[in-house]
C-alpha cells in the first residue's frame, strides 16, 4: 500500500465553476468568484476586508509595503516558519530578528519577545503553526505598549480561532494560504485580511499595480491613475472559482480532517505515555482546525530512522522548516544567539499523512507502521 503525505481532492462544484467562469467571459483577476469568496470570508468571520491573492507569500509582501517597511526597519518573527514569512520582509529592507518557539508547541515564545524590541523595531509577525493560535492578548499587548504593528501569518489557520476569534482577525494585517497542501485550496492561491480600515484603499491599489482601477472598476473615477507603487497580485478567478466550491464544503472537509487527527491522537496515546514520542498540545486558549498532525521524535537520528520506516512500508512522512537562523542566508548576518527550542523541533518534528481523502485503512496503515516501528 502506498500512502502519500498529501493529495489534492475534488469535493463538490470545483470544475462546473471553472467552466461557468470561462463562459461568463472573465476569468482575470476580481471576477465573480472573486468576489464570492471575499463575501464568505467576510460574512462568515467577520474581517473588515479581504482580498484573495495569487499566494500567502504575496499577500506578505503586500503587508510589508502596507505597513511602510523600509531599510534598516526591524521585524521580530518566529524563527521556525517558511522562508516567505521572512522574505516578505526582507525585500523592502528589513532587519529580521528572529524569536525562539515554545517549548510545548512551534509557536512563537512571547516571553522572549520583549527582549528584542528596539528603537527600530516596527513590527511582530506571527505564524499560528498548525492553526494552533499564538497567545495573542500578551502579544498585543506587547504592539500597544511599543506602538508596533502585529501582522498574522495564518497561512495554515482557516477556521481556527483563539478566546473565540477567528485567527486573522486579531492582528492588523494577516495572511492566509490556500496552497495544494491546505485544508481547503486552489492549488497555488492566497488572502490578505485587512483588520486596520486605514490601509483598505491602499492596499487595494498596491494589489491592482499601484493603479486605482478597482475604484475605477465600481465607478468612482472616470479613468484610473498609477497613484503608488505596486504589482499584480490579483489571482485568476479560475482559481477562485476552484476555491469557493471549497468553502462551501468547509464545514465537511473539516469534520473528515478532525476525524482523522483524533484518530491519529488517539492511537498514538500510549506511545506518548511510555515517553517514545511527544503529541502536539493544544493550549486552552487555541482551536485545533486539524491542519497538521505531527510527531516529535526523542532525536533527528530517530527521526530519519522513523521516516526511512515509514518509507519501506509505503508511505510518505516528512519533517517541516528548518530554522530561519541558520539559514545560509541568514548566518551570514552573524546572528549567534541559541533559538533551542526552534532548533529542536528542526531536528525532531515529524508530519504523517493527513488529507481530505485519506482512507481509514490507509491511515490504520500509517497507524500500526509508527507503532510496529516503537516497539
Amino acid at each position: 500500500m502506498k500512502v502519500p503525505f498529501n493529495k489534492p481532492f475534488f469535493i463538490g462544484n470545483e470544475l462546473e465553476y471553472i467552466s461557468q467562469a470561462v463562459k461568463l467571459g472573465k476569468i482575470s483577476g476580481d471576477g465573480l468568484f472573486t468576489n464570492k469568496c471575499h463575501d464568505f470570508f467576510e460574512k462568515k468571520y467577520g474581517f473588515k476586508k479581504v482580498l484573495l491573492t495569487t499566494s500567502c507569500t504575496t499577500a506578505l509582501e503586500m503587508a510589508a509595503i502596507l505597513i511602510d517597511i523600509k531599510l534598516g526597519d526591524e521585524v521580530i518573527m518566529p524563527s521556525y516558519t517558511f522562508v516567505s514569512t521572512a522574505n516578505a520582509f526582507v525585500l523592502r529592507g528589513a532587519k529580521l530578528v528572529f524569536c525562539d518557539s515554545n517549548s510545548e508547541n512551534p509557536n512563537i515564545d512571547p516571553a522572549e519577545i520583549e527582549p528584542l524590541i528596539t528603537s527600530k523595531t516596527k513590527a511582530i509577525v506571527v505564524v499560528h503553526y498548525a492553526g494552533i493560535a499564538c497567545d495573542m492578548d500578551v502579544i498585543l499587548h506587547l504592539a500597544e505598549k511599543y506602538k508596533l504593528f502585529v501582522i498574522e501569518d495564518a497561512a495554515q489557520s482557516i477556521d481556527s480561532f483563539y478566546k473565540n476569534k477567528p485567527l486573522g482577525s486579531i492582528g492588523h494585517l494577516a495572511t492566509f494560504s490556500f496552497h495544494e497542501t491546505k485544508n481547503i485550496m486552489s492549488g497555488e492561491g492566497g488572502m490578505l485580511v485587512i483588520n486596520d480600515e486605514k490601509f483598505i484603499d491602499r492596499a487595494e491599489i498596491i494589489r491592482e499595480k499601484g493603479t486605482n482601477r478597482s475604484q475605477f472598476f465600481r465607478g468612482g473615477l472616470a479613468q484610473y491613475d498609477w497613484v503608488d507603487i505596486g504589482s499584480s497580485f490579483l489571482p485568476s478567478d479560475i482559481i477562485a472559482a476552484f476555491l469557493f466550491a471549497q468553502l462551501e464544503k468547509l464545514e465537511v472537509i473539516q469534520k473528515k480532517r478532525m476525524k482523522i487527527w483524533n484518530c491519529y491522537y488517539d492511537a498514538f496515546k500510549s506511545l506518548e505515555t511510555s515517553k517514545k514520542i511527544k503529541l502536539p498540545k493544544i493550549p486552552e486558549y487555541a482551536t485545533n482546525n486539524a491542519h497538521i498532525f505531527y510527531l516529535i521524535c526523542r532525536s533527528n537520528d530517530e527521526r530519519v530512522a522513523l521516516i526511512s520506516h515509514l518509507q519501506d512500508d509505503g508511505i510518505l512522512a516528512v519533517f517541516h522548516y528548518i530554522s530561519l537562523h541558520k539559514s545560509p542566508f541568514y548566518s551570514a548576518l552573524k546572528d549567534n544567539r541559541e533559538l533551542t527550542n526552534a532548533d529542536r523541533y528542526t531536528e525532531r518534528l515529524l508530519r504523517l499523512p493527513l488529507f481530505y481523502d485519506l482512507a481509514s485503512k490507509e491511515q490504520t496503515h500509517v497507524i500500526n507502521s509508527v507503532i510496529r516501528f516503537y516497539n
